[in-house]
């Protein structure tokens, strides 16, 4: 009788086999590895959500579930330093989902911020050259010879920059009940607290440790061609603390004029709440208000044509006021901040409440100085 041998023909049948025969001990690194392997297979192998869930990345999960609800640790990859010189400030990164609520809530309720250029930085500083006076050009033929045209000057921006930060502030109770919207909660508070800073600072932010409002740049009564760069013309109202008892609403058509047309193109009135109400019941020389209202939700009310932004940062109509600007905000005012905001949970210093320290650095200022111009409520 011929003797009968086994072969194991399927390379993987035999792999299994080698593992039974191994060692049921495993070193601890070859350990702690399969059973990663494992956790990552065992999350690929769950039903899929149901339709109409929303999926919450790792990191999201961790932000809100352990720092936000409980104060644990979120893991090396979120933890972040709060200041650019020093790391050992701590502190966590808010996760991008978070941080885009915040950006989107900003630009909806601040409103310099929805209508400047804004710019995004990962450094401390940001810098921007300004060609002053454009590129020089000419005319010549086919076959002419080109003459060399004037070298522009060229000016170095450097928006000034500040810590902006908020503090809204729980209690634990309300951190653990699950019910709570925690995340929803805090993107608001500090989206609110964000915007309301922003708005003054914009307007008539000082430049030492925040933004350079537009209204505390230097001012004149010149025009493009004569005045300094970094310098915004104003046009007079022609009586102190007021408008003109006839035809108030021609200075406001003045000012539009004064703009060059190029800025025209997007151009936009601001002013306060209290300025508002006095031009909404001028008329022209027909009767017809000169204020339109909006036709629709998604379309703004206008002005001569131009959409008006209510900033309540902006000043009242007193003697010698800038209280209305007129201007392309997308050319003439730049915003730079750094995309990230951190977070420091504060459970100490106000038992039993819990304290949520949030910071972003945020810059601006005036880059183009021919794009906006001021009504000045004065004689001269």
């Amino acid at each position: 009788m011929m003797p009968i041998y086994e072969t194991k023909a399927d390379p993987l049948e035999a792999s299994f086999t080698a593992a039974v025969a191994a060692p049921a001990v495993l070193p601890d690194a070859d350990l702690a590895t399969l059973r990663s392997d494992l956790d990552r297979l065992t999350l690929r192998l769950q039903r899929p959500a149901l339709s109409g869930t929303k999926a919450v990345s790792p990191e999201r999960a961790a932000f809100t579930d352990r720092y936000l609800r409980k104060g644990l640790d979120t893991g090396a990859s979120e933890l972040k330093s709060f200041s650019i010189g020093s790391p050992g400030d701590g502190g966590v990164t808010v996760p991008n989902e978070i941080d885009t609520v915040i950006d989107e809530t900003l630009k909806n309720i601040s409103p310099i911020r929805s209508i400047a250029s804004i710019v995004q930085i990962g450094s401390a500083n940001y810098r921007k050259l300004i060609a002053v006076g454009g590129v020089a050009s000419g005319w010549a033929g086919e076959t002419a010879a080109r003459p060399t045209t004037a070298t522009p000057t060229f000016i170095e921006i450097v928006p000034p920059m500040g810590e902006l930060f908020a503090n809204p502030t729980a209690s634990q109770a309300m951190l653990d009940d699950a019910m709570f919207d925690v995340e929803a909660w805090l993107a608001g508070e500090i989206a609110t607290e964000f915007a309301r800073a922003e708005s003054v600072a914009f307007v008539t932010g000082t430049g030492i440790g925040q933004p350079k409002g537009f209204l505390t740049v230097p001012v004149a009564a010149t025009d493009d061609t004569t005045r300094a760069f970094g310098t915004l013309q104003y046009l007079a109202s022609g009586v102190d603390g007021g408008f003109p008892a006839t035809n108030p609403q021609d200075k406001i058509i003045d000012l539009v004029h004064a703009l060059r047309p190029p800025y025209r193109q997007g151009a936009v009135f601001v002013m306060n709440s209290s300025t508002l109400a006095r031009v909404r019941k001028m008329k022209d020389n027909t009767g017809a208000f000169i204020w339109q209202p909006a036709l629709s939700a998604k379309q703004p009310a206008t002005l001569l044509g131009y959409p008006v932004v209510d900033a309540e940062a902006m000043p009242d109509v007193a003697t010698g006021s800038l209280a209305i600007a007129f201007g392309n905000f997308t050319a003439g005012y730049l915003i730079t901040e750094r995309n990230t905001t951190g977070i420091l949970r504060d459970p100490f210093t106000n038992k039993p409440f819990v304290a949520f320290y949030a910071v972003r650095r945020v810059g601006g200022t005036v880059i183009n100085s021919e794009a906006i111009k001021l009504l000045k409520f004065s004689a001269a």
